[in-house]
Formats: C-alpha cells, structure tokens, sequence
C-alpha cells in the first residue's frame, strides 16, 4: 500500500485510493500531506494547553487552518511547498512546547503527535507511519475522520472569513481541542459521537461567520443574470472560492485591458453587488471543476486557482504553463502569487502581464444564467414564495445543494431534476448545480425552479431559508416543512455542511451518489437510525419516494 486515503466521494473502488489518488494526488503527496495533519495536531495540543491559561499562539491559530486547507481533496499538489510548511509547522510546534515549560506547564502522557521529527530527510518515511489506519477500530477511526473532515471544511470557511478580516476566538478554540481530542487513544465512541455533533454546531458557527464577511464586504446577493459569452479582450479565469482573492484582481485589472471571468465555484461573484459592479468581470467560463481539462484548453488566457478544486493537468495540456496559485492552492510547477503582508493587497502582476500576451478566450456557449438567491434575495421574496405554497403552486422544494464529480452515476442528478414535477423549486448552494442550472426548467409565477444561493461556501443559506419558512408557517418541527434534501458530495466542505444540518435537527437527507467510504457499518447504522440519513437509487424511485 502506496498510501491510503478515503476522504473524498472518488475513493477507489468505494473504499480508499492506495496506489495513487483519484483525484490526481501522488503517494508522496498524500504522505506528506498525512504528515502536515500530524503536526497540526500536535501544534493544536499545545496551543489549546496555552489557551487554557490564556497564552493562545495567534500564529498556531492561522497556521492549524491553513494547514487544513492545504490538505482538502484536490487543493494542494506541491510537495515541496507541503513540505515546507511541515518544516515551519514543527518549529512552531517546539515553540509553543517551550511556552508551556517556559509558564511551569507540567505536560505527561503526551501523544506521538506531539514527538519531534527529524527534519525533511526523515519525513518521508514518518509519513508513512501516521495516516488515517493508524486507529485500527474501524468504528472509532470512522468517527475520528468524520470530525477530522468536518473541521477540515470549517477551516476553509474561517480561512475565507480571515482573509475578510473577520475571526472568531471560538472557533479557533474548538477546532484546535478537537483536533487535540483525536490524538488521544482512550477516547469513547461515546465521546467522539458527542464531539461529532459539536463540529456540526459549531459548523453552523463558521459558516454564519463566512456570511457576514462575505455580505459586509461585498453586499448581499442580489437576483443576477451571468454571461456565458465572451469578450474581444484577453482574459484571467479565476477559480476556486476565495473572494477577497477576484475583489483584489479585479482592482489590480482595472483599466489594463484584461478581462477577469469565473470558473465553477467562482459563478457566484457575479451576484456581490460591490463585485459585479467593475464591467470586465465578463461573465463565467466552463461548468464544474472537473470538466477543466476541456474548458482550459479553449481559454487561452492564464487561470488562478485561490483554493481547491484543481485537476493536475496533463504533460501535454496547452495551458499547463499558464497556472498560477495562491492561497492553500499549490501545483508543482505552477507559480505562487504569494500572501498578503504588511495589510497590502496580493500582487497579481505577473499574471496580468501574462494574459495582456494572450489572445481572447474561444466562445463555448452563449446566453445566462440567473443566480443570487441567498437568504436575504429570498426573503425578500417570502410573500410571494409563501403564496405560492399556500395556493399549491409550489409543492415541494429541493434541496439539491453540494459537490460535482466525474462519476457517470453524477447524471443522476441532472435526470433528477429534469424529472420533478413541474410544481417543484430546487434550492442550490455549490458546484452540484452544473448539471442543472443551465436546464431550461422554467419558473413559477415567476420565481425560478432552480433558486441558486452561491458556492457551497453559501450553503449557510439555506439553512437561513428553512428556518424562516418554519417561522412562517409556524411550525414545532423543521422536518414539517415541504422541503426535501437530496445533496450530492464530493471533499470535506460537503461533510461540514451535512454535520451542520444535522445539528440543526434535520433529518432524512439522501446522500450521493455514494455514501462516505469514511463510515464504518456501524457508525452508518447510527447516522441511518438516530438522523434518517440515506443514500440514492434510481431517479424514478427517488422521485416517488420524495414527492409523497
């Protein structure tokens, strides 16, 4: 076994990639990337001990979250920038050791996360020793992974809020202790089930946390219509979910001659007001990520990547040397726009020069799509979405939040919803909407059949959302409302958002197209028990089922 990994929908064979990953990463890659979360435990230990005696390390707290980031499916494939920051992880871990002596901290039983390591020329042969199988109840490894995931996807939801200028001490704190509470050998089923429904709880935490800086910052999303067109004028694809990273390339574009466009989870940019506002922001590129390979080859310009969702390009791909990266993102051989000091904005320079070299993107496909149903866009509708309920001219609503993928199976969800009846809404929140947003499903006394919130960065949304019909119409229960969840995932952002809605007391979420390889028999059993969670079969028994 090259490596193991099993933390993303992809997992081969249902049950964990150990030859190479399918997502494109290599076994010295998911080793090393293994051995980053190995120190970010330890480095999560000691400063959870010095929060405790009110000492916390504000350069451990930016650190454990970034070294997160960098190890979600499909953000990082640069070993030598994993590596460094392997490096910078243990020499803050050492410091934060020699705070606690330093204080009379008297610290005994200390886990393997917390021993030091000899530097890069041992780290290849460490990493093999501490990825996920090193738990070997399989149970117990389950519910470790499941926190390990969730915090995983709440840290990129801080990070975005970070970089907004917005943090929160609490967060900091919980994902820290837990990340201490999974080192420890002696921990309960008991214990980590009580631990997993609190990452959901505080889940909901970040992921309001994110809302705020994303709408003080740049206004609450308004109704939109998105270009799928092209411009004369040479251009940047921005990719990924960052959107202090487009607001501060859109200033530095302004006047060059350069036009900026959105690719997959950046389409949501269009709906700022305070974004949408500068007119080169030409429109949106291409579907979801993993379509990229296609899409980039008729762009022409240069692509940023500001977080997850690359796919490592081909040795002959014509683009391959016009990636460029920031953030938690990292390709070998592509180059790094570095982070902001000093309260300066990222210097995206070197890719403006670039692209002002390039000829304009190749049109793919013509027309718009209409997003910016957030929370308060919808709202603001309530009256008349409310009316539409009580007069049946809307049935049902679906939640159709969550992840694109590769798999054939994926068409599932396409078929899905060119299936439901007509007098049905589809809520969306994330890349998962690519295989329906650009359907002609029509609308409902005006309001469109497919509402899309945002990134699945948004999907705080429609928790908002669900909320407020439950106040409307005065519901006990929120599992009363006509509102059915059918949510496909694919890397850890998705499983911080199912932990937040399972602590927001919603039950009987299907979940596709397959269930996480991550969940033994007997943690499924409890998820299928104690929270209804289920997964998908045909769209004909689905749509029978759900529409009841």
């Amino acid at each position: 076994m090259e490596m193991f990994c099993y933390q993303c929908q992809e997992a081969a064979k249902g049950t964990g990639c150990t030859l190479a990953g399918t997502c494109g990463k290599k076994p010295a890659t998911a080793n090393l990337q293994d051995l980053l979360l190995f120190v970010t435990r330890g480095i999560s230990f000691f400063n959870d001990q010095l929060r405790s005696r009110s000492k916390a390390n504000a350069d451990a707290d930016k650190f454990v979250f970034d070294a997160l980031f960098i190890t979600i499916t499909n953000a990082n494939f640069d070993d030598a920038a994993i590596t460094a920051k392997i490096t910078k992880g243990l020499l803050l871990r050492e410091k934060l050791h020699d705070e606690l002596r330093g204080i009379g901290a008297t610290l005994t039983d200390l886990s393997d996360e917390c021993t030091w390591i000899e530097p890069e020329t041992a780290y290849a042969e460490k990493a093999k020793t501490v990825g996920v199988l090193r738990t070997a109840n399989e149970d117990v490894r389950s519910l470790k992974e499941l926190v390990h995931y969730g915090i995983k996807g709440m840290a990129a939801y801080v990070e975005h809020a970070y970089n907004l200028g917005k943090q929160d001490d609490q967060l900091f704190s919980f994902m820290q202790k837990a990340l201490a509470e999974i080192t420890r050998n002696d921990i309960s089923i008991d214990e980590l089930i009580a631990l997993t429904l609190k990452t959901g709880e505080m889940g909901v935490k970040a992921m309001a946390q994110l809302d705020a800086a994303n709408t003080s910052s740049f206004g609450n999303p308004e109704i939109s219509l998105v270009n799928l067109g092209v411009g004369t004028n040479p251009g940047i694809l921005i990719s990924g979910h960052d959107l202090k990273d487009i607001e501060e390339l859109l200033i530095q574009t302004d006047g060059t001659g350069v036009d900026v466009y959105t690719h997959s989870e950046m389409l949501p940019a269009h709906y700022y007001p305070n974004l949408k506002k500068h007119k080169h922001l030409k429109g949106n590129y291409g579907g979801a990520w993993w379509g990229q390979k296609k899409d980039f080859e008729t762009f022409n310009g240069p692509i940023l990547f500001t977080t997850n969702c690359i796919v490592p390009p081909s040795e002959s791909a014509s683009y391959k040397n016009k990636i460029y990266t920031t953030g938690a993102a990292g390709l070998t051989g592509a180059i790094h726009i570095a982070e902001r000091t000093d309260g300066k904005p990222k210097d995206f320079s070197i890719i403006i020069e670039h692209a002002k070299k390039c000829a304009a993107p190749i049109q793919i496909e013509t027309g718009t799509i209409t997003g910016g149903f957030a929370h308060a866009q919808v709202l603001a509708l309530a009256d008349k979405v409310v009316d539409a309920v009580k007069t049946g001219k809307i049935k049902k609503f679906f939640v159709m939040a969550g992840c694109d993928g590769r798999m054939a199976s994926r068409n599932y969800y396409e078929d899905f919803a060119l299936a439901l009846p007509k007098d049905t809404v589809i809520l969306t929140a994330g890349c998962a909407k690519y295989r329906y947003n650009k359907l002609p499903l029509g609308d409902i006394d005006g309001i469109p059949r497919v509402l899309d919130a945002g990134q699945c960065n948004d999907s705080y949304s429609l928790a908002v959302i669900a909320l407020k019909l439950k106040e409307v119409f005065g519901l006990d229960d929120i599992n009363d409302l006509p509102i059915v969840y059918n949510i496909a995932w694919y890397e850890q952002k998705a499983v911080i958002v199912l932990l937040a809605l399972l602590s927001l007391g919603i039950k009987n979420i299907h979940l596709g197209p397959t269930l996480p390889a991550f969940l033994s028999p007997n943690i499924t059993k409890v998820l299928v028990e104690n929270f209804g969670i289920a997964g998908i079969s045909t769209v004909e028994e689905d749509i029978k089922m759900m529409t009841v």
